[in-house]
C-alpha cells in the first residue's frame, strides 16, 4: 500500500507537479518555495508522488470514460465536511485556501457554482441530506427528536432504500442527532464521533480528519466485495470548537506552516455592514454577533482563526484524495459516484457576523463537486450554474443506484443536468429558504427567503421585517432596496411567489406517502 497523504503542503506541491508536466512550467521545488502561502517547502517525496499518481490516473480515466460505461448500479461516496462555504475552494474564488485535490476532482468531474442549502444549520441540513425534504416536511427541528428517523419516515430515506436493494451502507463521523442506538441498527457499518478535533484512538492522539480518513478506508476494505455500497463520510472539520485564547480551529501541528506568510483579508466594512442589518433582529445578544466577536472580533483573532480554518480545509482536501486513491487501488473508482458537498456555509465576518443561520449568500451557498463515471466527456470540467439544492442529493443518490424516487422527496436528480439533454431549461430558477427560531428570537431568529440569482427577498417572520436585495448590483447584500419605488413591482411579485413556494415546501406529501412508490419501476 502506498503511504497516505498526511502533510498538506506536499499535497499542494503534488498538484503543481501535474501542472508542470502538462504546461512545462517551473520545477516542483521552485513552485513550492515561491508559493507565498507557505513558510517553507515540503521535505518528503512519497506523498507528492502518491497524489500525482491519483490525479494522473484520473486524467487517464477522463480520456477512457468517453467510451461505454457500465450500466450497473453505482457505488456512492459522499464526502461531507462541516461548516464550509462555497468559495472555500481555491478553484471557487478564494485563492488563499489551497484545495488541490478537490480542484482537480472538479476539473475531471463537474462543479456546481450555485449549490445551496434550504436551511443553514447542521442537523437540519443533514436530515435533508438523508430525506430529500425541506425542514417543513421532515420536521426534524430538534436534535433530540429527529422526525425523519421515525418508523413511517426512515423507510423513505436513501440509506434505507439502498439497503432494501442490496446495498451495504455506512456512516462515518458526525451524526449529531442523539439517537445513536437507532443509527447502529439503521446502517450496516458505523463509526460515530464528533465534537472534538483530537481523539484518543488505541492510546494514540489522532486528529479527527485522520480518524475520518482511516475509518473510511477501513470501511472500504471490510465491505462485502460482491455487493454495491454507499457511505457518508461526515468530516467534523473545518467546524470550530471553543478553545483557549479565542482559538476555535485546531489543525495538525505539521500544517502550522501553511498560510504563515499571508494576511487574510477581512470582510468589507464590518461595523457599517452590521449596522445596516435590521436592528430589532440583530442586537449584540444575537449568536451571529457573539460568534463574530469571539472568532473574528479583532485583527489577531481573525488572522489566527481564518488561517487555522484554511489549514483544516487543506487537511480535509488531502484526506479526500487518499479516500479516492483507495477507490482507485481497489479498482472501483469507475463504478463509484463521488459527491463532495457540505452541510451549510459560514460567515467569516461578513455583515459583522459569524456562524451560519441566516439567509445571506455566505451561509446558504455551499460547494458541490460530482465525479460520475457516466458523465459525458464533453461536460467534464465545465462549471454548471444551475440552482442545485441539498434536497437534490437524495434523488441523485437513488438515481445512481437505479432506484425510483419516493413521492415524498422534494428534490431532483442532479445527474439529469449532464446525462439528459435540455434539462437546464426546465430546472428551477428560484427556491424557498427557511430557518427556525433557535434558543429564542434574540439568539437565532426565525427567517425565510425567496432566493433567485438576481434578487433575494428575506423575511424575519416573528419581527414582521422584510428585506429585498438586488444581487446583480449588490452581491454583498448591503443595500436593502425594499422601500425604493423602482423595485415596487418586483417586491409585490416576489411576495406572492414567496408565499407560493412556502406552501409548496410545507404541504403534506401525497396521501400515499407512507408507501414506497417508485417512478419507472414495476
Amino acid at each position: 500500500m502506498k503511504a497516505p497523504v498526511t502533510i498538506a503542503i506536499t499535497v499542494v506541491c503534488g498538484v503543481l507537479v501535474v501542472f508542470q508536466l502538462v504546461m512545462g512550467n517551473k520545477s516542483m521545488s521552485s513552485l513550492c518555495s515561491s508559493n507565498p502561502f507557505f513558510a517553507d517547502t515540503a521535505t518528503g517525496t512519497s506523498t507528492t508522488n502518491d497524489l500525482q499518481g491519483i490525479i494522473k490516473d484520473m486524467h487517464q480515466r477522463r480520456q477512457t470514460l468517453a467510451g461505454p460505461v457500465s450500466k450497473k448500479p453505482l457505488n456512492v461516496i459522499i464526502l461531507y465536511p462541516d461548516d464550509m462555504r462555497h468559495d472555500s475552494l481555491s478553484s471557487a474564488g478564494t485563492q488563499l485556501v489551497q484545495t488541490p485535490f478537490l480542484d482537480e476532482l472538479a476539473n475531471l468531474g463537474k462543479r456546481f457554482t450555485h449549490n445551496c442549502v434550504t436551511t443553514s444549520i447542521c442537523w437540519i441540513s443533514r436530515a435533508t441530506l438523508f430525506s430529500g425534504k425541506y425542514l417543513s416536511r421532515h420536521k426534524s427541528h430538534s436534535l433530540g427528536n429527529p422526525m425523519f428517523c421515525g418508523e413511517d419516515t426512515w423507510n423513505q430515506t436513501w440509506p434505507y432504500l439502498l439497503q432494501q436493494h442490496g446495498y451495504y451502507v455506512g456512516h462515518i463521523g458526525k451524526w449529531q442527532f442523539k439517537n445513536f442506538g437507532f443509527v447502529a441498527k439503521a446502517f450496516n457499518w458505523t463509526r460515530l464521533f464528533e465534537g472534538k478535533h483530537w481523539h484518543n484512538i488505541n492510546g494514540k492522539k489522532t486528529h479527527t480528519t485522520d480518524h475520518t480518513e482511516n475509518s473510511t478506508i477501513q470501511f472500504l476494505r471490510e465491505r462485502p466485495k460482491d455487493t454495491p455500497f454507499a457511505v457518508t463520510v461526515a468530516f467534523y472539520p473545518p467546524k470550530g470548537i471553543s478553545g483557549p485564547d479565542f482559538r476555535y480551529f485546531n489543525p495538525k501541528p505539521e500544517s502550522n506552516h501553511l498560510y504563515a506568510n499571508v494576511t487574510i483579508p477581512e470582510a468589507f466594512d464590518l461595523n457599517a455592514s452590521f449596522h445596516r442589518l435590521p436592528r430589532k433582529v440583530f442586537t449584540d445578544k444575537n449568536i451571529g454577533r457573539e460568534t463574530w466577536w469571539y472568532s473574528f472580533g479583532t485583527h489577531e483573532r481573525h488572522q489566527n482563526n481564518m488561517k487555522d480554518m484554511y489549514r483544516m480545509i487543506t487537511e480535509v482536501d488531502a484526506a479526500c484524495g487518499n479516500i479516492v486513491n483507495e477507490l482507485k487501488e481497489q479498482g472501483i473508482l469507475d463504478d463509484t459516484l463521488v459527491i463532495f458537498t457540505t452541510d451549510n456555509g459560514m460567515l467569516h465576518g461578513e455583515h459583522g457576523l459569524g456562524g451560519k443561520w441566516y439567509p445571506y449568500q455566505e451561509s446558504i451557498r455551499v460547494p458541490l463537486i460530482v465525479w460520475d463515471p457516466r458523465m459525458p466527456e464533453a461536460t467534464r470540467g465545465k462549471l454548471d450554474d444551475a440552482f442545485t439544492l441539498n434536497i437534490d442529493l437524495a434523488p441523485t443518490i437513488l438515481g445512481a443506484a437505479q432506484i425510483g424516487q419516493p413521492a415524498g422527496m422534494q428534490g431532483r436528480d442532479i445527474a439529469d443536468l449532464y446525462l439528459r439533454e435540455n434539462q437546464h431549461a426546465s430546472w428551477r430558477t428560484e427556491f424557498y429558504y427557511e430557518h427556525p427560531t433557535h434558543q429564542g428570537e434574540a439568539k437565532i431568529p426565525k427567517s425565510s427567503a425567496l432566493v433567485r440569482k438576481d434578487f433575494k427577498y428575506i423575511r424575519y417572520d416573528n419581527f414582521n421585517i422584510e428585506s429585498l436585495f438586488h444581487l446583480e448590483m449588490d452581491q454583498m447584500e448591503l443595500n436593502n432596496v425594499l422601500e425604493n419605488p423602482i423595485y415596487e413591482k418586483k417586491l409585490a411579485e416576489m411576495r406572492i411567489r414567496y408565499e407560493e413556494l412556502k406552501q409548496e415546501a410545507a404541504e403534506p406529501a401525497p396521501h400515499n406517502y407512507s408507501r414506497i412508490k417508485y417512478k419507472g419501476l414495476a
